[in-house]
């Protein structure tokens, strides 16, 4: 009897309109728009010959949360989706032949210029939400996300607020997989956001698979359970099918962020209706498929559309409208024009105003200074004349200043809003500042010894250099990362090494390594100028001048005007004429602490020895190399580094290659012991460790050529 009188009421409401808790307005746009996601999955599917030329996942089975988002997005806000948002791009405005001309890597994808996967947005249109790039590593968009919150944060907090016509203040949110969350560098920056408490919200849309592994088999909680030990973030919970109810849970959340300025976390269940990606198909493992069909958000909300009080017929009519245009734009698509192999060279780095050296390098009176205090003042005269200045890292706050007192005094001349220490996160510290820049502010950032930039390496290679280039010139990356490198007496296996030929082979980031202070102070000052983002190594050895040999590292302090552009050496010793006419002279090309051990081995050989200061590794100054060894036929590249598969070794072979017919001799590279690591004791250093004296009998032995 129950049951009967249930289904009679049952019938009897179908008929009649109840009012739904959101306008019919936006049920109509939300399933616009989502009937628009499921025809191009459906239009892809039949297509897969031509779509699946390249790999593509889209939003099926998770658009009901998508779009209850991206509906509620302005333009003073800021996203990051993940590969499987096409709903959210198609929620903030794009249309379907924008996506489709990303899926077919066309030269017109607004997002990249065909040079990256689809629904892998960068987005800087006035009339939306911002996006900056991210990359396809899962997960890794959750720390430059977090970075654009923390811009945010700080731009507020200075009173520079981001132009905004909307009375709304701006929300960051980012778009997260389950199954990402269990990245170590998702856990970053969620302490970050938890600890500083930004105004971010991250959306993870949970279908219970990886790829192929079920979260049964690799989480131990999912992540609304997960984040309950970031003390700060606010969690809840939504079915994500249900597109009434993802409306109303993010209206509430957004306009507490709004508000509040605090950190949220929606887990969203959903299902996953189509292939993990084109290249991997839901039937090769799926077992659930039916399961999930039968929470299909698609036929939830065209019932919510008719218990609205929209007809049928309605329904109808917007379903053949999106087809008929989802048909066209795919037409259209197809004929767009490919990228022209030209393209391929445009936005590896942006102009940057830095292009001659200017100001005075020794100022009348000026005294020497170590190179440490060269480069503070570098960065405190930076912080004066620009607010979007800022510095942080390790143990760079008040407290310290940097365990080389390399940031001392900072903290306390411009407050801890804009020196701050952060946790023992090199990930976060070298990702974030691609959300930073973003917001239109300059990061100078600090890994505390090279031997610990590797667990930043994956933002450093994924997210930071290529931002500019995969956005097609939307999104460069103003970003300085100092790093702190070398040997400098017994520092032992974990504090002396030398990294630059790792980071060398990252394409889409400058690299300076000066030996001197006038140069480092020089160098810094055209770092922060430059939109690029610039590795600067700093030689622990040459900060204060107290490895023996190295008083030339100490130099008068250039005036605040003084600039030197990227990719022009310095010769840093001259060689006598007699001895280059005689053929009695030698090229040294060094950097960092390479140019001392040559200075000082020069002493043996009195006017033979010509040494190119390199100072930048990227963009390299190739052409002084090769004018120096053509001028002299004898060529020695130093490096502290281990020799075999280094960057000079590459300087050599390239020196090899283009000078033969000029030299008198091989081209010879010289450089510490191939061992592991760095002895600890003082004597087992020694014998590893290039030296003066080693350089010295290198360069006799070429000399005799």
């Amino acid at each position: 009897m129950t049951k009967t009188t249930t289904r009679k009421t049952s019938k009897r409401r179908s008929k009649k309109a109840t009012k739904s808790p959101i306008n019919k307005e936006v049920l109509l746009k939300g399933f616009r728009i989502m009937c628009t996601a499921k025809t191009l999955a459906e239009l892809y599917e039949a297509n897969t010959k031509v779509t699946s030329k390249y790999v593509h996942a889209t939003s099926r089975g998770h658009e009901a949360v998508q779009i209850a988002l991206a509906l509620q997005l302005g333009a003073q806000d800021f996203v990051a989706p993940y590969y499987r948002d096409d709903s959210i791009l198609l929620g903030i405005g794009m249309t379907p032949y924008d996506l489709m001309l990303q899926l077919l890597a066309k030269r017109d994808d607004p997002f990249s210029g065909g040079r990256t996967y689809y629904s892998h947005p960068s987005l800087k249109d006035d009339d939306k939400p911002k996006i900056p790039h991210q990359s396809s590593a899962t997960g890794m968009q959750a720390i430059p996300t977090t970075g654009v919150a923390m811009g945010v944060q700080y731009r507020e907090k200075l009173g520079i607020e981001l132009e905004n016509t909307s009375k709304d203040k701006p929300v960051v949110v980012c778009s997260l997989g389950d199954a990402s969350v269990t990245e170590g560098e998702v856990a970053e920056a969620f302490q970050m956001a938890a600890l500083k408490q930004f105004p971010i919200l991250y959306l993870v849309q949970d279908n219970g698979w990886d790829i192929s592994a079920n979260a049964e088999e690799t989480r131990a909680q999912d992540a609304y359970e997960y984040i309950q030990g970031f003390k700060g973030i606010e969690a809840r919970r939504v079915e994500g099918n249900d597109f009434v109810a993802c409306f109303l849970e993010l209206q509430d959340i957004l306009e507490t962020i709004r508000k509040e300025r605090r950190p949220f976390l929606l887990h969203a269940n959903v299902p996953l209706l189509n292939h993990h990606t084109s290249g991997v198909r839901m039937e090769w493992y799926r077992d659930d498929l039916e399961e999930h069909k039968t929470r299909d958000p698609y036929p939830i909300l065209r019932q919510q559309l008719k218990d609205a009080g929209i007809t049928e017929k309605a329904i109808k009519t917007i379903e053949k409208e999106v087809k008929e245009l989802v048909d066209a734009d795919y037409e259209r698509a197809q004929l767009a024009e490919d990228p022209r192999p030209e393209d391929i060279y445009n936005f590896d780095f942006a102009p940057t105003p830095i292009t001659e050296e200017k100001g005075v390098r020794e100022p009348e009176g000026a005294e020497p200074t170590v190179m440490v205090d060269s480069a503070l003042t570098a960065v405190q005269e930076l912080m004066e004349e620009n607010l979007e200045c800022l510095v942080y890292g390790q143990d760079v706050g008040g407290r310290l200043g940097g365990v080389f007192r390399e940031a001392a005094t900072l903290a306390q001349k411009f407050g801890d809003d804009r020196v701050f220490n952060t946790p023992i996160q090199e990930a976060f510290i070298i990702g974030s500042t691609v959300g930073m820049s973003a917001v239109g502010l300059r990061p100078i950032v600090e890994v505390q010894f090279a031997d610990y930039i590797w667990p930043g390496l994956n933002q450093l290679f994924t997210e930071v250099s290529r931002s500019y280039y995969l956005s097609n010139g939307k999104w460069p990356a103003s970003m300085i990362l100092r790093v702190p490198i070398g040997a400098y007496g017994s520092g032992g296996p974990f504090h002396s090494s030398s990294v630059e030929s790792v980071v060398a082979n990252i394409k889409g980031v400058k690299i300076a390594y000066p030996s001197t202070g006038a140069d480092l102070k020089g160098l810094l000052k055209s770092a922060y100028y430059d939109p690029n983002p610039v590795v600067i190594f700093e030689h622990k050895g040459l900060y204060w001048s107290k490895v023996p040999g190295t008083n030339a590292a100490r130099t008068k302090l250039p005036d605040s005007d003084y600039v030197i552009p990227f990719g022009k050496a310095r010769i840093a010793l001259e060689a006598d004429e007699a001895m280059i006419e005689d053929g009695k002279s030698i090229a040294v090309i060094a950097y960092g602490m390479g140019v001392h051990w040559a200075l000082n081995a020069a002493k043996d050989h009195k006017g033979q020895v010509e040494i190119v200061d390199l100072r930048t590794i990227a963009p390299l100054d190739i052409e002084s190399v090769y004018a120096a060894a053509k001028k002299h036929g004898k060529c020695l590249v130093i490096t502290e580094e281990a020799v075999n598969c280094t960057f000079a070794q590459s300087i050599a072979a390239r020196v090899q290659e283009n000078c033969f017919e000029y030299l008198d001799g091989p081209v010879r590279t010289i450089g510490s012991v191939d061992v592991p690591a760095i002895p600890l004791n003082q004597v087992l250093e020694q014998t590893m460790l290039l030296s003066a004296d080693k350089v010295s009998v290198a360069i006799g032995d070429l000399l005799r050529y």
